[in-house]
Protein backbone atom coordinates (compact mmCIF):
# COMPACT_ATOMS: atom_id res chain seq x y z
CA UNK A 1 0.00 0.00 0.00
CA UNK A 2 1.57 3.57 -1.00
CA UNK A 3 1.64 6.40 1.08
CA UNK A 4 -0.56 8.11 -1.07
CA UNK A 5 -3.62 5.55 -0.51
CA UNK A 6 -2.94 5.67 2.78
CA UNK A 7 -3.83 9.47 3.14
CA UNK A 8 -6.74 8.82 0.65
CA UNK A 9 -8.19 5.93 3.08
CA UNK A 10 -7.37 8.46 6.25
CA UNK A 11 -9.22 11.00 4.29
CA UNK A 12 -12.18 8.47 3.39
CA UNK A 13 -12.84 7.34 7.28
CA UNK A 14 -13.51 11.46 8.11
CA UNK A 15 -16.69 10.55 6.19
CA UNK A 16 -17.62 7.58 7.85
CA UNK A 17 -19.87 6.84 10.64
CA UNK A 18 -17.17 4.90 13.17
CA UNK A 19 -14.41 7.59 12.22
CA UNK A 20 -14.41 8.95 15.81
CA UNK A 21 -14.24 5.89 17.34
CA UNK A 22 -11.57 4.60 14.87
CA UNK A 23 -9.33 7.50 15.80
CA UNK A 24 -10.44 7.01 19.72
CA UNK A 25 -9.08 3.37 19.11
CA UNK A 26 -5.58 5.18 17.57
CA UNK A 27 -5.46 7.42 20.27
CA UNK A 28 -6.06 4.98 22.79
CA UNK A 29 -3.65 2.13 22.28
CA UNK A 30 -0.62 5.04 21.54
CA UNK A 31 0.27 5.13 25.41
CA UNK A 32 0.17 1.70 26.05
CA UNK A 33 0.24 -0.66 23.64
CA UNK A 34 1.31 0.33 20.14
CA UNK A 35 3.38 3.90 19.62
CA UNK A 36 1.90 5.16 16.50
CA UNK A 37 1.13 8.35 16.87
CA UNK A 38 -2.62 9.22 16.34
CA UNK A 39 -1.62 12.27 14.52
CA UNK A 40 -1.23 10.17 11.40
CA UNK A 41 -5.17 9.60 11.27
CA UNK A 42 -6.37 12.79 13.03
CA UNK A 43 -4.48 15.13 10.32
CA UNK A 44 -6.35 13.91 7.15
CA UNK A 45 -9.49 13.26 9.09
CA UNK A 46 -9.31 17.01 10.03
CA UNK A 47 -8.39 18.08 6.60
CA UNK A 48 -11.35 16.01 5.14
CA UNK A 49 -13.44 17.46 7.51
CA UNK A 50 -12.42 21.31 8.72
CA UNK A 51 -15.62 21.81 10.42
CA UNK A 52 -15.06 18.18 12.60
CA UNK A 53 -10.89 19.11 13.53
CA UNK A 54 -11.98 20.62 16.82
CA UNK A 55 -14.29 17.46 17.49
CA UNK A 56 -11.53 15.37 16.12
CA UNK A 57 -8.62 16.93 18.42
CA UNK A 58 -10.81 16.30 21.69
CA UNK A 59 -11.37 12.88 20.76
CA UNK A 60 -8.09 12.36 19.98
CA UNK A 61 -6.93 14.03 23.59
CA UNK A 62 -9.63 11.89 25.62
CA UNK A 63 -8.30 8.82 23.54
CA UNK A 64 -4.83 9.61 24.50
CA UNK A 65 -5.35 10.19 28.04
CA UNK A 66 -7.28 7.17 28.49
CA UNK A 67 -5.14 5.30 26.97
CA UNK A 68 -2.15 7.00 29.59
CA UNK A 69 -4.25 5.78 31.99
CA UNK A 70 -3.87 2.34 30.61
CA UNK A 71 0.04 2.39 30.21
CA UNK A 72 0.03 4.82 34.18
CA UNK A 73 -2.09 0.89 35.29
CA UNK A 74 0.70 -1.24 33.77
CA UNK A 75 3.26 0.32 35.12
CA UNK A 76 2.15 0.51 38.49
CA UNK A 77 -0.12 -2.71 38.57
CA UNK A 78 1.70 -4.61 35.81
CA UNK A 79 5.47 -3.89 35.83
CA UNK A 80 6.92 -7.41 36.12
CA UNK A 81 4.72 -8.63 33.09
CA UNK A 82 3.16 -6.42 30.59
CA UNK A 83 5.29 -3.59 31.41
CA UNK A 84 8.17 -5.61 31.07
CA UNK A 85 6.82 -7.11 27.29
CA UNK A 86 6.25 -3.42 26.54
CA UNK A 87 9.89 -2.21 27.33
CA UNK A 88 11.88 -5.60 25.92
CA UNK A 89 9.65 -5.25 22.80
CA UNK A 90 10.68 -1.57 22.40
CA UNK A 91 13.93 -2.23 23.48
CA UNK A 92 13.29 0.71 25.76
CA UNK A 93 15.26 -0.94 29.12
CA UNK A 94 18.03 2.49 29.03
CA UNK A 95 15.20 4.95 27.89
CA UNK A 96 12.99 4.04 30.52
CA UNK A 97 15.94 4.13 33.83
CA UNK A 98 16.83 7.49 32.88
CA UNK A 99 12.64 8.53 32.35
CA UNK A 100 11.89 6.88 35.80
CA UNK A 101 15.11 8.73 37.18
CA UNK A 102 13.91 11.73 35.64
CA UNK A 103 10.20 11.36 36.71
CA UNK A 104 11.41 11.31 40.59
CA UNK A 105 13.27 14.62 40.08
CA UNK A 106 11.33 16.67 37.38
CA UNK A 107 7.45 14.73 37.98
CA UNK A 108 4.97 15.83 35.73
CA UNK A 109 7.25 18.27 33.94
CA UNK A 110 8.41 15.64 32.03
CA UNK A 111 4.94 14.58 31.20
CA UNK A 112 4.53 17.76 29.85
CA UNK A 113 7.87 18.15 28.19
CA UNK A 114 7.95 14.60 26.40
CA UNK A 115 3.75 14.53 26.03
CA UNK A 116 4.10 17.30 23.00
CA UNK A 117 7.27 15.51 21.05
CA UNK A 118 7.29 12.88 18.94
CA UNK A 119 8.82 10.65 21.73
CA UNK A 120 6.80 7.39 22.34
CA UNK A 121 4.23 8.74 25.22
CA UNK A 122 3.70 4.90 25.75
CA UNK A 123 7.25 5.57 28.16
CA UNK A 124 6.09 8.43 29.78
CA UNK A 125 2.78 6.78 31.02
CA UNK A 126 4.72 3.62 31.78
CA UNK A 127 6.84 5.32 33.53
CA UNK A 128 4.70 7.52 35.42
CA UNK A 129 2.65 4.38 37.27
CA UNK A 130 6.02 3.19 37.85
CA UNK A 131 7.10 5.75 39.92
CA UNK A 132 3.57 6.03 41.71
CA UNK A 133 3.61 10.15 40.51
CA UNK A 134 0.62 11.02 41.72
CA UNK A 135 -2.30 9.74 39.68
CA UNK A 136 -4.39 13.22 39.32
CA UNK A 137 -1.01 15.25 38.53
CA UNK A 138 -0.35 12.53 35.48
CA UNK A 139 -4.11 12.89 34.12
CA UNK A 140 -3.69 16.87 34.22
CA UNK A 141 -0.27 16.95 32.63
CA UNK A 142 -1.29 14.16 30.45
CA UNK A 143 -4.18 16.68 29.26
CA UNK A 144 -2.83 19.69 29.04
CA UNK A 145 0.00 18.28 27.01
CA UNK A 146 -1.80 16.00 24.87
CA UNK A 147 -4.61 18.34 24.12
CA UNK A 148 -1.99 21.15 23.26
CA UNK A 149 -0.19 19.20 20.56
CA UNK A 150 -3.83 17.78 19.08
CA UNK A 151 -5.59 20.74 19.54
CA UNK A 152 -3.02 22.90 18.21
CA UNK A 153 -2.92 20.95 14.82
CA UNK A 154 -6.90 21.00 14.29
CA UNK A 155 -6.79 24.61 14.79
CA UNK A 156 -4.36 25.21 12.26
CA UNK A 157 -6.00 22.99 9.61
CA UNK A 158 -9.29 24.65 10.59
CA UNK A 159 -7.95 27.80 9.90
CA UNK A 160 -5.31 27.52 6.86
CA UNK A 161 -6.98 24.01 5.79
CA UNK A 162 -6.78 24.73 2.19
CA UNK A 163 -3.40 25.87 1.88
CA UNK A 164 -2.49 23.22 4.13
CA UNK A 165 -3.90 20.49 1.99
CA UNK A 166 -2.16 21.63 -0.98
CA UNK A 167 1.08 21.55 0.58
CA UNK A 168 0.24 18.13 2.37
CA UNK A 169 -1.00 16.77 -0.67
CA UNK A 170 1.67 17.91 -3.11
CA UNK A 171 4.41 17.05 -0.83
CA UNK A 172 3.26 14.37 0.33
CA UNK A 173 5.59 11.41 0.19
CA UNK A 174 8.64 14.12 1.96
CA UNK A 175 5.79 14.89 4.50
CA UNK A 176 5.36 10.80 5.17
CA UNK A 177 8.77 10.67 5.34
CA UNK A 178 9.52 13.09 7.42
CA UNK A 179 7.18 12.11 10.14
CA UNK A 180 8.63 8.69 9.60
CA UNK A 181 12.03 10.54 10.41
CA UNK A 182 11.14 12.26 13.21
CA UNK A 183 9.16 9.17 14.65
CA UNK A 184 12.63 7.57 14.17
CA UNK A 185 14.55 10.00 15.78
CA UNK A 186 12.52 9.96 18.51
CA UNK A 187 12.79 6.46 19.48
CA UNK A 188 16.95 6.75 18.85
CA UNK A 189 17.05 10.06 21.78
CA UNK A 190 15.05 7.28 23.48
CA UNK A 191 17.30 4.42 23.44
CA UNK A 192 20.43 6.58 23.31
CA UNK A 193 20.35 8.43 26.21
Amino acid sequence: MSIRSLYNWALRQAEQSYAPWLLFTLAMIEPCLLPIPPDTLLIPMSIARRDKAIHFATICTVGSVIGGLLGYGIGALAMATIGQWIVDTYHLQAAFEMFRNGFQKWGAWIILAKGFTPLPFILVAVASGLTHLALPVFVLSATVTRGARFFLEAFLIRKFGAPIQLFIEKYLTLIALGVLAIIVAGFYIVLHH
